[in-house]
This record gives structure tokens, C-alpha cells and sequence, in this order.
């Protein structure tokens, strides 16, 4: 297949039309949130603008052949936490772990944990930071480093989109914290350099600072691009002000499929993808290589998120994706907590249950990290 021909034929095509969109649908781009009536104000008119990313190419990780699967979890610090103070005699005790390495035991698991610094306040006052996390389990994670890594996620829980116009030292800054703590506590070659950030925008800024840290590929927010017009009730949950602050050229709207239909209206900055690239790349074993920053760009998960599924939807979300060659999907290490308001008693069972499902359909767990081996 001629790529750079196919990326012409698509930048020129359905990947950007230029289109004036009216959305409907209470919390969804064009519109406002429902009056206290219960009705949605008149939509606002949006202009679809190009992508953001223009100098770049199509690469294919080498070697990877055959049926793939790969899993993370995001916002990772309570096992953290739970590992230092209560000092099991094998971190494989702390039932997370665990139930991750029977996963990886009878059905071939491999997971990237993407993880916080530090534990947020808006859960209390308790604080723990990855500078307090013990080492005493460091031969443990070198041993386990096959199928068990660690990742940068963000710095703490909130706010959200942390890093949409984030300055090229503030990335700096909190993966540098991320990094150094992991390497003092799991050692050298546990940590992974395909990174899915918290709410997943970066910074064109940011984007540089993770490209000079060794990061290879970065996940991404994907659909068409609008114009932010100023309206802050086009978007849910204050995020209008998180675009607004210190707010940077390549941040914008899009509209994304969401479990939340609040979350239909989203920001994104400059890791973003149009259809046509996300087309080619996600669930599959290539990505698109950003030549100006010089880092790797996909859409990671094409699976279910288990946290927002049932056991039922994860048949489904699995059965669907089964046509890719390689299926990623994805948890949130906090609805496994009893304590969290969220919690979910069939956490563990949707983990074994994803990983049954891949392995029975003869697939071969990897890292999302070594699809970017081009």
C-alpha cells in the first residue's frame, strides 16, 4: 500500500470537509444544558476546522503479525498507597495485583498501569505521593516486567484535562516526577514510553517535553475539529474554563462517542486525530508519526472501557472490535476500591472475562508500546 499517497487522497477527501454543523441534543456540541424547564436553548453554529497535525506519515510497527491484544488502567496511585503501608509479604497479596497476575496466568495478560503522583484531596486530606512508596517490591516488579509496566498518567486526579494548555515545563515537571519514582522503586525497565494522559489532550508544548523524555507514542482524542466560539455552555462540567485558561492555538471542540452523553461536547488540543487517520491505525499495528514534534500519535482502545461496562456489554464491546487485529481495552483502578462512591463488585470479573475473551479468540497479549517499534 502507497501511505503517502493514501494520506493525500484522505487529507483532500472526508477527513476534513470544512463543514457549518448544527448539532441537537442537550450537551452536545452547538447546544446549550437543559433551562431549568428541562429544554435545551437553540443551537449554536459551529465551524468544523482541519487537523492539527499536517507534516506527517503513516507508521507500522515491524515484526507484530497474528491477533494481538493489549490492556491498560488508568489513574493508578491507591495500590500504591495500599503497598506501602500495609507491607504484604509479596506485592502479589494487595488483591489488585493479584487478581491482574491470575489474569496473566491462565490467560496470557499483559497491562500497563498509568499512573498519578499523588493521591487528590477532593477524596480528604489523606495524602500519599509515589515518593512514599516503598521499594521493598522492586525484584518483584524486574521479575513481572514482562507482562506488567508502569506509565505516566498525570500529576493527581483533578483537574480535569490537565494538560490541554499546559506549558512544555509543566509536562516536564510531572512526568519527570512520575518517571524518577518509578525507576526508584521498580527499577530500570518497567516503565513504558506509550503514554494515554489524563483526559488525553496535551499541548503541542507538551507534546515536545514527552518526544525529549523517550515517549513514543501518545493516545489521542479523534473526530472532527470546532472552532471553540467563546460559548461556555457548549461545553458540560466547567471544561469551558479549562480550555479558556492560558488557552493555546490548537485547542478546540470536538464531538466524541461517549457512554456519558455529557461528555459528547469535549475539548482537545494538539494530539488529536481526523477520521481518516484514526481509521487506519486504530486497531491495528500502525500509527500516525507526527514529523514536526517528532512522537507517535494513535487512538489506543478500540475495546470496551470495563469500568462503564456491564459483564454483558464487554461480550459485546470484545465481539465487536474482534475483526482488528489487535484489540485494546481499558479500566480505572478506583471502582475496584469498596470505599470509592462508584464501586463496582464486578470489577475483578470484567478483567477475567476481557482476558478470557481475547485468549479464547486466539489472541497474544502485547504492549501498546510495541506497536510503535517502526
Amino acid at each position: 500500500m502507497d501511505l503517502q499517497m493514501d494520506r493525500r487522497d484522505f487529507l483532500k477527501g472526508a477527513a476534513w470537509t470544512g463543514a457549518v454543523v448544527a448539532a441537537d441534543g442537550c450537551g452536545a456540541l452547538g447546544t446549550t444544558r437543559p433551562t431549568n424547564a428541562g429544554t435545551c436553548k437553540p443551537t449554536a453554529v459551529l465551524n468544523e476546522i482541519g487537523p492539527v497535525v499536517t507534516d506527517w506519515e503513516f507508521r507500522r510497527a515491524k515484526g507484530l503479525a497474528g491477533r494481538k491484544a493489549a490492556m491498560y488502567i488508568d489513574d493508578v496511585v491507591w495500590v500504591f498507597r495500599d503497598l506501602t503501608r500495609q507491607r504484604p509479604k509479596s506485592m502479589f497479596v494487595n488483591p489488585l495485583l493479584g487478581a491482574l497476575k491470575e489474569a496473566h496466568d491462565r490467560y496470557g495478560l499483559k497491562v500497563q498501569l498509568n499512573c498519578f503522583y499523588r493521591t487528590d484531596f477532593f477524596y480528604g486530606m489523606d495524602e500519599f505521593s509515589l515518593a512514599d512508596m516503598t521499594d521493598a517490591y522492586k525484584d518483584e516488579w524486574q521479575a513481572s516486567n514482562d507482562w506488567l509496566r508502569l506509565g505516566f498518567h498525570s500529576y493527581q486526579e483533578f483537574p480535569d484535562y490537565p494538560f490541554i494548555n499546559s506549558t512544555y515545563d509543566d509536562v516536564a515537571t510531572a512526568f519527570d516526577r512520575v518517571f524518577s519514582a518509578v525507576r526508584r522503586f521498580a527499577g530500570e525497565g518497567v516503565f513504558t514510553y506509550a503514554l494515554v494522559g489524563h483526559w488525553l489532550p496535551f499541548s503541542k508544548d507538551g507534546c515536545r517535553a514527552l518526544k525529549d523524555r523517550g515517549v513514543k507514542l501518545v493516545a489521542c482524542t479523534d473526530g472532527p475539529r470546532y472552532a471553540y466560539t467563546g460559548d461556555r455552555d457548549s461545553l458540560p462540567y466547567g471544561h469551558a474554563f479549562r480550555v479558556e485558561s492560558n488557552r493555546r492555538p490548537e485547542t478546540a471542540l470536538f464531538r466524541r462517542t461517549a457512554y456519558d452523553s455529557a461528555l459528547l461536547s469535549s475539548a482537545c488540543a494538539y494530539n488529536h486525530l481526523v477520521p481518516g487517520q484514526v481509521e487506519k491505525t486504530c486497531g491495528t499495528f500502525s500509527y500516525v508519526y507526527d514529523r514536526e514534534v517528532g512522537i507517535g500519535f494513535k487512538r489506543f482502545r478500540n475495546g470496551p472501557m470495563l469500568n462503564l461496562c456491564t459483564p454483558e456489554k464487554v461480550r459485546e464491546e470484545m465481539a465487536a472490535a474482534d475483526s482488528s487485529e489487535l484489540i485494546a481495552f481499558a479500566d480505572h483502578e478506583q471502582y475496584f476500591y469498596g470505599d470509592y462512591f462508584a464501586y463496582q463488585p464486578d470489577y475483578i470479573e470484567k478483567i477475567l472475562l476481557a482476558a478470557k475473551l481475547a485468549h479464547d479468540a486466539g489472541r497474544e497479549f502485547i504492549f501498546i508500546e510495541d506497536t510503535a517499534t517502526a
